[in-house]
């Protein structure tokens, strides 16, 4: 016989909605903190012990509790934070009344407070769902509330908790997060007896600088930007600065910070041409909308929203992250050169070297000569290679000559070697002065920082960016051959280049059919210049079989799809790591990588240039 139908207790009931709003110590801090917020608190104190199993107090100084309203406070469904019953207009971080007396149910739970003014404190208790009324005590005005043995009454929920380390994890992300959201709240967070950070008053800046790690902070982008009633502002770093994780992203939307699928969708999408696969970037973004235009009662934990608009929210967020990051290499990332050392600054020549030209307009506007090449021929006086001063006849020498063997006194000014007074301030990359190892461009700036140069890295994504704009123009300009090329690939490979052959033909890349398992190619890229066409081709009929099994967003859409594509003909267009390049030509590929937007990481996401500071030197020297 069936059983009957029967109103649980309300203990029960109390723990059954503890599992939905509390599901790990990282929830329960979350609310806690929040309503500590919510409170005005300017100062807030977190101490939290295996990982806020065994104990959670958080102490602020906000505007505290009655006795009447403590005792409302562990009650469910009960709060003072809604002001509209329509749910629309929410300018709190929490407002459904159930995180307290859901913490109750399960956990032991005291409170303390005092209001401002009142000349004594009261505390109330709740174990398990009992509740003891509220009781006078002594207390600083504020709030202090402490959590002990977490999940006591509920040891299914506690059994599948992980480690203390890891849950502590969670929970100081929690901490940052909400530390994010309101910077003009001094925060202290102490874990198991050890002082995680403690962080004062702050504007937004400071405050995301602090939260992150000093060099991402040091290469901040600001954002701001509006369209249609949204606000988006806030800070990104360059595509050289990325995570293994997610962890380095925070986002708030009318101040509640979130994590939020649409938004993070957008930040992944916003860097995919210019960071590697696989790793996240690191960002900041504070998201103004109408409080129409967004559901924040989707979830309990409220940290998932719905938006009434969702293409609009990724347009905004992905248009705003990729122009911020179309700055040329050395306009983004890049500590601002310091006046004050930009005269000082001098490097050591040997006395054969001369001053190297700026921007040769021959290379500048002309692809570098390719791969199939080979490597230039090395000049005469030249060892094996690995430090190359520029290959120009003013330039030669047989080898660096030890310091001790330099003329005493002889002292080139950076501003000569980059065309002028004053001119090596106006270019971030600075003035090249070495080739190491037929590869790598050797820089100095005004500042007296070293900048190295990966050469294939970084034309790569010169021309990556040329062959895109001339295809958004409407064609990429081909180069006939003179005599038409016959390759022959896999079959399946030959099928997904005839497959694709108008989108190809548009690109540059004319090929036809030749029977068998050959195309026949009668055109490539003239930004290419001599490429092995035959790894062109296989290059291409794999990146256009990738495609066919990427994931249904945005990912796998028409842009990425060509943008993939060209990325792979850049590279085969480009100059190749051992290729000896002349001082001129050192000197152009820096300007051009100052002026190509994205010029930062290769096509692959991978970084084009490091730079090393007088900070980074002393630091590997131990000078600091």
């Amino acid at each position: 016989m069936p059983a009957r139908v029967r109103r649980l207790p309300e203990v029960i009931v109390n723990r059954i909605a503890a599992g939905e709003v509390i599901e790990r110590p990282a929830a329960a801090l979350k609310e806690l903190v929040e309503n500590a917020l919510d409170a005005g608190a300017r100062r807030l104190d977190i101490a939290l012990d295996g990982g806020g199993v065994d104990r959670i107090v958080v102490t602020d100084d906000g505007i505290g509790m009655s006795p009447e309203d403590l005792a409302l406070a562990v009650e469910r469904h009960c709060t003072s934070k809604l002001s509209d019953e329509t749910l629309v207009r929410i300018s709190t971080l929490g407002f459904r009344g159930e995180a307290l007396p859901s913490i109750g149910a399960a956990a032991r739970l005291c409170i303390t407070s005092r209001p401002r003014g009142a000349e004594e404190a009261w505390r109330i208790r709740v174990e398990g769902g009992q509740t003891v009324p509220p009781e006078p005590t002594a207390g600083a005005p504020g709030t202090s509330v402490v959590v002990e043995d977490l999940f006591f009454a509920t040891p299914a929920r506690r059994k599948f908790l992980k480690s203390a380390k890891v849950e502590g994890r969670h929970a100081e992300m929690v901490v940052r997060r909400l530390a994010m959201a309101m910077p003009h709240t001094a925060l202290r967070l102490v874990m198991d007896g050890r002082e995680v950070f403690n962080l004062p008053e702050q504007d937004m800046e400071a405050r995301a600088a602090a939260l992150l790690e000093a060099d991402e902070a040091d290469g901040f982008i600001s954002l701001s930007e509006e369209r249609t009633g949204m606000v988006l502002s806030g800070f990104i770093c360059p595509p050289s600065v990325h995570r293994a994780t997610a962890s380095g992203q925070f986002m708030l939307v009318n101040g509640r910070p979130v994590v939020d699928p649409v938004l993070r969708t957008a930040v992944r999408v916003a860097y995919r041409r210019v960071i590697e696969p696989g790793r996240h970037p690191v960002v900041a973004l504070m998201l103004s909308v109408p409080p129409d235009m967004v559901d924040v009662n989707v979830h309990p934990a409220k940290t998932e929203l719905r938006f009434a608009d969702e293409a609009a929210v990724r347009s905004l967020v992905i248009g705003a992250i990729q122009r911020a990051l179309e700055n040329g290499a050395g306009g983004i990332g890049v500590r601002p050169v310091l006046s004050s050392m930009s005269r000082g600054a001098r490097i050591w020549y040997p006395p054969e070297q001369a001053a190297l030209p700026t921007q040769p307009a021959a290379w500048a506007n002309a692809p570098v000569p390719d791969a199939a090449r080979g490597p230039a021929p090395q000049p005469p006086g030249f060892s094996d290679g690995r430090l190359h001063f520029g290959d120009t006849p003013s330039a030669r020498m047989v080898a660096p000559p030890p310091v001790m063997a330099t003329p005493p006194g002889h002292v080139v000014s950076l501003e000569s070697v980059a065309g002028g007074a004053g001119g090596v301030n106006e270019h971030p990359l600075g003035a090249a002065i070495a080739q190491v190892l037929d590869t790598y461009v050797l820089a100095v700036t005004g500042d007296g920082s070293l900048v190295l140069v990966d050469q294939h890295a970084a034309h790569e994504r010169l021309t990556h960016e040329r062959l895109r704009q001339q295809f958004l123009g409407g064609r990429v300009v081909a180069q006939r051959l003179l005599v038409p090329d016959v390759v022959d690939l896999p079959r399946t490979g030959v099928e997904r280049l005839l497959a694709s052959q108008d989108m190809l033909e548009r690109l540059g890349v004319e090929i036809e059919a030749f029977g068998g398992d050959s195309v026949l190619v009668r055109a490539l890229p003239g930004l290419l210049g001599a490429t092995d066409a035959r790894g062109l081709l296989r290059d291409l009929a794999e990146e256009l079989d990738g495609d066919e099994h990427g994931t249904p967003d945005e990912m796998a859409a028409l842009d990425g799809r060509l943008d993939a594509v060209i990325a792979r003909m850049a590279c085969h267009g480009s100059i190749r790591a051992g290729r000896r390049l002349t001082a001129e030509e050192m000197n152009a590929l820096l300007r051009q990588m100052e002026a190509t937007p994205r010029a930062g990481t290769c096509s692959h996401g991978r970084p084009t240039w490091l730079k090393l500071s007088r900070g980074d030197l002393e630091k590997m020297f131990g000078r600091r």
